[in-house]
């Protein structure tokens, strides 16, 4: 019996127990792999006999016919970390060490600083043959956990074996919580294998470090294991469980994760709570997530981070923004990732004050050098234009990861300032920085952007030449634009047909977009058909080949695209855009005269119309939207983003930049119109819509009239 979440605060104690008593059954296409390896097929929780089926005896069967041996249960070994020695030497006289020095490093650890007390232990390493206890040994795993250090890892392990230190079990699972926290999975499996005693918390350090590497299959393998050897978990326990659930976006795994909460009585658990929320967040259920959060006896901060996030990840911006409002207001502590996730929630909404704000909440909380909070400023400021903005940020953060040098550098890339984005690139690479995947896709679409043909292609060849990462759809997706902006479209062509991956729709539309800008009818269908099976149902990919057709003088094959969205069903929607003025947005149509201001907007595009036409704008008719009704060509000269642009022009400062975002491709008659509005009225326009951003300034646009 499954009992909806949205209604369980009336479910009975009773009800819940019947539930609690269920096999693992799942109908999610996710979980086919479960059925593969026999994990979840044979269980059934219950909590009154506390023993599970077990399907195992057929793995080792399925396994044995495969000609593969199962694992043998180790002996137990007086030393579990590091390698064995082959042979026995004489033990060596052991001496203490200095007790200033062992005091000095459990103390520079109780202060975070790790770094200081690996340092101090080289002292000891370099002599040698001191007998460390165990405050110290636990000291130094802290140290090695704080710093993530493998190396430190590898340090501590071998000088407990050549010092004989005996662990008891609490070292045992402090040895092995390092290596899964510093991400060394494989050592951290064959200590746990060898452990000769294990509790709750050595299979919860092992399920946790499995769950945080991605390996959730091998988790709930696991959990079911410690089931059935001890039929007991705990909160944390059930957190971790349901985490792995979110990983493979399996709900009803949560689902019935929770209701065994319900039963034990842990569901009130804050790091059950927290991963509950997570889960059904992930899983596309955020009025689930919203009832968690709302039963939640004490909403932490924790708390209402996941739940803002939740709501941002499906794209619900303005209720995150309502609910960061309620956090503030409720007087709960807000850290650093509460402010991440405010800045990301402007990111989309195009909001400089807000993010103004957030930068100053940063700055007064103690958060200004934080690497993710400053990350995501940098990521806002470089995507809204304000590039300056973003490398001072930048410039101030006493450390920086890759996703930082990814921000700026993509910043870079969008504004059509690409040998900005290639230094930075260069420089990233001279500080030691390994780029990643996403490194490269920066740099490579600032590349094509900017018109860099050679240096794109060099940065191309060396990703698996110098970096050994294998180019990807998108890295193909860009040297095909990069191509189709020289107008090499047989080139591009060529490269798709030599990827070494199936083609996919982002590198047929790079290429159909090649095709209308240099308007080749024969390619440009031939891509369009090949999107058609692809992205059968996507608007955009008809209307482009559909304006090819128009701009050709090809009546009737436009004709018989018209007709093909009308037989699909698919209809043009209206278009629209948003400005913020005063922390307030404002939404327009095309023509729209809803607002209160539409006489003196109307006024205002009039008059721009008319001064922008003594620098040469003609109103173009040649295309049609690529996403909009056919009341557009009616309203030409009142689209959405010129009354968007004439209310924030009447609306705001002359000095003050304005950002508009959109929710079709900017039209070519508008692209001219803006491109003419910045010149003559000395602004800076960027325009977010659904190709990339624009950049406006002085006459000219950032992306070269290729979009």
């Amino acid at each position: 019996m499954e009992i909806p979440l949205l209604r369980y605060q009336s479910v009975s104690l009773d009800q819940i127990s019947n539930a609690c008593s269920f096999p693992f059954i799942f109908s999610d296409r996710k979980l086919n792999l479960f059925k593969d390896k026999y994990l979840l097929s044979g269980y059934c929780f219950s909590f009154s006999k506390r023993k599970w089926r077990n399907p195992f005896d057929r793995i080792r069967c399925s396994s044995l016919e495969q000609g593969l041996q199962p694992w043998l249960k180790p002996k137990p070994s007086k030393i579990d970390v590091g390698e064995r020695k082959e042979t026995v030497l004489e033990e060596p006289q052991m001496r203490k060490p200095s007790p200033g020095l062992c005091n000095q490093i459990e103390k520079l650890v109780f202060n975070k600083r790790y770094r200081g007390a690996l340092e101090l232990f080289e002292i000891l390493e370099a002599e040698g043959g001191f007998e460390l206890d165990s405050s110290t040994y636990d000291a130094l795993i802290s140290a090695c956990i704080g710093l993530k250090s493998i190396r430190g890892v590898k340090r501590v392990s071998s000088y407990m074996i050549s010092n004989g230190f005996e662990l008891d079990l609490y070292m045992r699972n402090r040895v092995l919580l390092m290596h899964a926290k510093c991400g060394m999975m494989i050592d951290a499996r064959r200590l746990f294998d060898e452990m000769p005693e294990r509790n709750l918390v050595s299979w919860n350090t092992i399920i946790a470090g499995l769950v945080d590497s991605g390996d959730y299959v091998e988790a709930f393998r696991l959990f079911f294991i410690t089931w059935e050897e001890s039929s007991d978990a705990g909160s944390r326990t059930f957190a971790m469980m349901i985490r792995a659930s979110a990983g493979l976006g399996c709900i009803s795994a949560g689902r019935q994760f929770h209701l065994c909460a319900l039963k034990m009585g842990v569901a009130d658990d804050i790091f059950v709570a927290c991963a509950l929320i997570d889960m059904y967040s992930k899983c596309g259920s955020i009025e689930d997530a919203q009832c968690v959060f709302d039963e939640m006896p004490e909403k932490t901060t924790v708390g209402w981070n996941s739940i803002i996030a939740g709501y941002a990840l499906h794209g619900y911006t303005e209720e995150a923004l309502g609910m960061y409002f309620e956090m503030r207001d409720s007087g709960v502590e807000m850290d650093h990732f509460t402010f991440s996730i405010f800045i990301r929630i402007c990111t989309r909404l195009a909001s400089l004050e807000h993010a103004k704000q957030a930068h100053a909440s940063l700055l007064r909380h103690g958060f200004g050098l934080d690497i993710v909070a400053n990350t995501a400023l940098v990521d806002f400021y470089s995507k809204w234009g304000r590039v300056e903005d973003a490398r001072r940020v930048f410039d101030k953060m006493p450390q920086k990861n890759v996703i930082s040098w990814n921000a700026l550098i993509a910043g870079y890339g969008n504004h059509g300032r690409g040998e900005e984005a290639i230094e930075m690139f260069e420089q990233m690479l001279q500080q030691g920085m390994i780029p990643n995947h996403v490194t490269f896709l920066a740099v490579l679409y600032a590349c094509s952007y900017s018109g860099l043909s050679e240096r794109g292609w060099e940065i191309f060849k060396s990703m698996s030449r110098d970096h050994n990462i294998k180019p990807r759809a998108m890295h193909y997706a860009c040297m095909i634009e990069l191509l189709g902006r020289e107008g090499l479209l047989d080139e591009a062509f060529a490269l798709i047909r030599s990827a070494p991956f199936k083609p996919t729709a982002n590198m047929w539309a790079a290429l159909l977009t090649a095709c209308r800008v240099h308007e080749n009818l024969e390619l440009g269908k031939f891509a369009a058909e090949k999107l058609y099976g692809m992205e059968p149902e996507k608007l955009s990919n008809y209307v482009v080949l559909l304006n090819i057709y128009n701009s050709s003088g090809k009546l009737k094959e436009a004709a018989d695209v018209v007709h093909t969205l009308r037989r699909k069903g698919l209809r043009m929607l209206p278009a629209g855009s948003w400005i913020e003025v005063k922390k307030q947005p404002y939404f327009f149509l095309s023509g729209d005269k809803s607002h209160a201001q539409k006489k003196e907007i109307f006024q205002k595009v009039d008059n721009l119309m008319l001064e922008i036409s003594k620098h040469g704008y003609v109103p173009e008719r040649k295309y049609l939207l690529p996403d909009v009704d056919e009341q557009e060509a009616r309203v030409l000269l009142y689209h959405s983003e010129k009354l968007a642009i004439a209310f924030g022009l009447i609306s705001t400062p002359g000095w003050t930049p304005l950002q508009i975002v959109q929710s079709h491709r900017i039209c070519g008659d508008c692209h001219s119109a803006i491109k003419l509005i910045a010149m003559v009225t000395g602004r800076e326009i960027v325009v977010r819509d659904a190709s990339r951003f624009h950049h406006f300034r002085d006459g000219s646009c950032s992306c070269g009239d290729y979009w």
